[in-house]
């Protein structure tokens, strides 16, 4: 997991989702941040927007019981490294 990606992901639920800071961790799974399902989606949309990437619906489900923060982190990451391979071979 990219530290900076993380870090991005705890500024979106704490600047925008008003997330108790004290409840964000790694190992954190979505269902546990006090969301609802609207505001879960919205929440990976917002983090979407933040790095212009979009993970694949059948990659992540943040309604799914057990997603972590950190595995969405990781797929961010995954997201992130497609698309600026994308971005090279069409150059």
């Amino acid at each position: 997991m990219n530290l900076p990606t993380f870090d991005a992901i705890r500024a979106v639920l704490i600047e925008q989702f008003h997330v108790d800071a004290g409840l964000i961790g790694p190992q954190v799974a979505l269902d546990q941040l006090g969301l609802d399902s609207l505001a879960l989606m919205e929440f990976v949309f917002a983090v979407e927007d933040r790095f212009d990437v979009r993970i694949p619906e059948e990659r992540l489900d943040p309604r799914q019981a057990g997603v972590t923060l950190e595995l969405l982190a990781v797929l961010l990451d995954e997201a992130i490294d497609d698309k600026a391979s994308r971005d090279v071979a069409s150059g």
